[in-house]
């Protein structure tokens, strides 16, 4: 039954139109899985990593720094759709402040970089073939971010979402395209060389990636980063800040006993019984941001050595066919993490970064606070915290957990949070302008619906 499962996944992949190299790598994780592969990485396996560089303390020249973003592409990746908020296009095309997407803020910080230093600096995006329509769309309204002879994006691979029971190839006539997923965004590597760009990039002069989340508006253009980078020789590093103990899910760095390798450990690769040592700041006191630098070349050695397969640890995802009916058919994604490619090669590295190039938004929580006063945005689409400290923000999930509820409950913009230290709303309340919160501010469910009066200080 397995083996007719995987037979059935090649056929429709083909049927498709998808890449024999994205088939060749799926493969390989689909017989992982019938092997009983589960990704768990027991914390008697590892020991963690604590002594590594940070660019504060790095030294490098201005020509250096220079010359290395000469040669370096951004890439972002870009195949979300922020269903958890609700939405149904790219992340990444939400507007965030002044109007302006997240998109338009990354093309803004990367204008700015090439003027600054004087460089090409090419901006790709990883699309999916859910995301890609409205990105082009919306970088069309930029002319000026395109690069001679190389594409504003490439396409992240699909492969079909399988059934729980029995590993084949899940069917749903309501909405064929859920039948289909992306294979993490691990899938980068394999994308790059499918899709022709890695092969561009190295043509036309370029050697390092950085790469990052869209939704990141911390994760700018760095001469620096690029600087000692290059400098450090390595083919491969990720981006790391200081772990508080309000970082209890991102993934971290420790070094595999058996072998002396780097490797990333992720939430869902952690034994339920040992998420203490996982939450441990003091264990490990650096997380991942998925802000990542790799070095083309070796990336596409790497790949030409092993075939098209890096070798990733398999993540093993549960889910249902149609993600907004649980009800539905149950079903497994084969997926893997991009962050995960430190341990395909001998001598990656990692660099503790600042606090402020790691500002996802994954929730509408992040977003009242990006949109708020707490961050100021210069010309250049670059994000400043004001106060020292950020504001702890916990909507109730049942008003404004999706974008269309939160934009309806705030008509007038994000409260003043510069001088909150908590902002914590239950219930239904619908906020009037030029709201003001300070220190532990609480609205409670008592009284809603209702509205939060403009001008209140809370």
């Amino acid at each position: 039954m397995i083996e007719n499962g995987l037979t059935a996944a090649q056929h429709k992949m083909r049927d498709a139109g998808v890449a024999e190299q994205a088939i060749t790598v799926f493969t390989h994780y689909y017989q992982s899985l019938e092997a009983g592969a589960t990704g768990l990485i027991p914390e008697e396996t590892i020991e963690p990593l604590t002594d590594i560089d940070s660019i504060d303390d790095v030294e490098i020249s201005e020509a250096d720094a220079r010359e290395a973003l000469s040669r370096t592409v951004m890439i972002k990746l870009n195949g979300g759709l922020g269903t958890s908020m609700g939405m149904d296009r790219a992340k990444s095309l939400l507007p965030v402040r002044d109007g302006k997407s997240f998109l338009d803020l990354l093309v803004d910080q990367v204008m700015a970089a090439r003027r600054t230093y004087g460089v090409s600096l090419p901006l790709i995006f990883m699309d999916s073939f859910r995301t890609r329509d409205d990105t082009l769309a919306a970088l069309a309204e930029h002319p000026g971010i395109a690069v001679d002879g190389l594409p504003l994006d490439f396409l992240q691979n699909r492969e079909p979402k399988l059934r729980a029971d029995d590993l084949t190839p899940v069917t749903w006539e309501a909405d064929p395209g859920l039948e289909w997923c992306p294979p993490g965004h691990g899938d980068i590597y394999t994308a790059l060389v499918a899709s022709g760009v890695l092969d561009a990039l190295l043509e036309h002069g370029y050697r390092y990636a950085m790469t990052s989340n869209s939704d990141n508006l911390g994760a700018a253009p760095s001469a620096r980063i690029a600087g000692w980078f290059a400098a450090s020789g390595a083919p491969y590093a990720p981006e790391m800040c200081r772990r508080t103990p309000a970082d209890v899910k991102g993934g971290h760095l420790a070094v595999r006993k058996s072998d002396g390798r780097i490797i990333l450990r992720d939430t869902a690769q952690t034994p339920a019984d040992e998420m203490r040592f996982f939450t441990d700041q003091y264990r490990h006191p650096f997380f991942h941001t998925n802000n990542l630098w790799f070095d083309l070349r070796v990336l596409r050695d790497t790949l030409t050595e092993r075939r098209g397969i890096l070798g990733l640890p398999l993540i093993k995802n549960a889910k249902t066919v149609d993600p907004a009916d649980s009800s539905s058919t149950p079903v497994i994604q084969l997926e893997t993490a991009m962050g995960a490619a430190v341990e395909a090669f001998e001598g990656a590295t990692a660099v503790e970064v600042p606090r402020n190039r790691f500002l996802p938004v994954k929730t509408t929580n992040d977003l009242l606070l990006l949109r708020s006063d707490v961050y100021e945005v210069d010309e250049n689409g670059l994000l400043r915290m004001v106060p020292e400290r950020a504001c702890t923000v916990s909507l109730d999930p049942r008003y404004y957990k999706k974008i269309k509820d939160f934009d309806a409950r705030f008509p007038s913009g994000a409260p003043s949070l510069r001088d909150a230290e908590r902002f914590t709303v239950e219930g239904d309340w619908t906020f009037g302008a030029d709201v003001v919160a300070t220190g532990d501010a609480h609205v409670a469910e008592t009284g809603s619906p209702g509205n939060v009066a403009s001008g209140a200080r809370l």
